[in-house]
This record gives structure tokens, sequence and C-alpha cells, in this order.
């Protein structure tokens, strides 16, 4: 059996296709991967934050990590950044400010990406807990509810008597389109906290 090798314009259109396979098999892949890789480096900087000791996670950080976030149900243990801007939320959930810090009084806001970090909120239930670990202790939280909201039209209370968390994300969950204005939220409050009216 004789092989054909293709020459000329064929050949260039095939290769041109190989190439752009490649691309686009990297850049769907690149998001992922380096936030995966984002919180093996983080892990450092927190344990250097436990310390009390400031360690940049790369030399080139504008943040650093300032609470883990655990789920024991669903297998979760990732850090939790102090900058809410665009380039800190590829390397992990962020906290939102001005919402209340992580270990006081009032909603602390969480904030991540449906497609990596915060993809597993689609599976939480109620009375699942979740566990906050900050320099001070930890904190557990029981899921209470979740919604889906327009941030146009809603917007989540931050001012509250008790200790609550919300883990807010984008949705719909398997969107081929980023961003948009619907939001996933889940609202846990403080195991022992009393309930609060909405």
């Amino acid at each position: 059996m004789t092989r054909r090798l293709l020459r000329g314009p064929r050949a260039i259109a095939a290769g041109g296709l190989l190439l752009l396979g490649a691309a686009l098999l990297l850049h769907g892949t690149w998001i992922p991967v380096k936030a995966a890789v984002a919180q093996v480096l983080l892990e450092r900087s927190w344990q250097a934050h436990l310390e009390g000791r400031v360690v940049k996670p790369w030399p080139w950080a504008d943040t650093q990590p300032i609470a883990r976030l655990i789920v024991p149900r669903l297998d979760v243990d990732m850090l939790v950044l102090n900058n809410a801007s665009g380039r800190s939320l590829a390397f992990g959930p962020v906290w939102v400010d001005p919402s209340a810090p992580l270990g006081g009084y009032g909603n602390s806001v969480l904030s991540g990406h449906r497609d990596t970090h915060f993809e597993f909120l689609r599976h939480l239930r109620e009375g699942d807990r979740i566990i906050v670990q900050t320099t001070e202790g930890m904190e557990t939280f029981e899921v209470r509810s979740h919604w889906v909201f327009d941030q146009r039209d809603e917007y989540i209370v931050l001012s509250t008597l008790d200790r609550r968390l919300t883990l807010l994300t984008c949705y719909p969950f398997d969107s081929i389109v980023p961003g948009g204005d619907l939001r996933f939220a889940i609202e846990a409050v403080a195991v022992g906290a009393g309930d609060r009216s909405s």
C-alpha cells in the first residue's frame, strides 16, 4: 500500500486545522489548570498567614488567602482570596467587600467562577455543612436556601443580626457564554445562630 502525502493547499489547510484544534484545546483547559495550580501556590501563602507572616503566593500577586472554605460532603477544600477583582477570581473564590468580614456578624459574601472553583455550588443541598477557617478559628455554617436572581433587579442583604455566609456565582452553570446578569446564590447560617426572616 502506498502512502500519499498531502501537498500544496490541502497540506496547508490540514496543518492549519491541526493548529486551530490545538489552540482551542489549550484555551479550553487553561483556566481550569490555572485555577488548580493557583490553589497549590496559595497553600504555602495560607500556612504563612496562619503563622502571622505575609508571604505572597507568587511574586507579582496582588491578593492573598484570608480563609479556607471546606464542604465535607462534597470533598471541597479551597482557599479564599481577599481581593474581588477579575484577576483574583481566576485563582480562587474571593471575599466581596463591603460584605461582613469572615468570622464577623452580618452576611459575608464569597464569589467564584461557576466553571471552576464554585462549580460545586450546584450540588449543595439544604442542611449541608460549610466550614470557614480564618486566623481566628473555624466556624460551621448550614445551608438554608438557594435561589437564582437577576443582579439588575435584586441584591443581597449584607446587614444581618446573625452570622451568615452567601456563596455567589454566575448562572446558568452550563452556559457557554460567560457573564450575564443571572446569579446563583447559596445562603448558609452559622450553626447555633438564630433564624432571620427575609
